[in-house]
């Protein structure tokens, strides 16, 4: 079975807030089915669980997570 080819969106970007950096990765096939992925400095990674129409909708959901749940949310544990 062949894997689909994956495009990166241009809204994938580094963010940094209250002194903690992530890399935000938006991602699919460009056919209504974007990923959103976000990777902390500790490499520890916040896949949501639906997809996305657009990139443009997975950043604002990024961007709606960030401002009412912190960027605490996306932060894995150090070990």
């Amino acid at each position: 079975m062949n894997e689909p080819d994956l495009v990166t969106s241009p809204l994938s970007q580094k963010f940094e807030k209250d002194g903690h950096l992530v890399d935000v990765e938006i991602y699919g096939t460009g056919k209504n089915d974007w990923i959103l992925e976000v990777v902390d400095a500790g490499g520890n990674s916040t896949v949501w669980d639906s997809t996305f129409e657009t990139d443009g909708l997975a950043f604002q959901e990024f961007q709606r997570t960030i401002e009412e749940e912190g960027i605490e949310s996306v932060i894995g544990r150090a070990d």
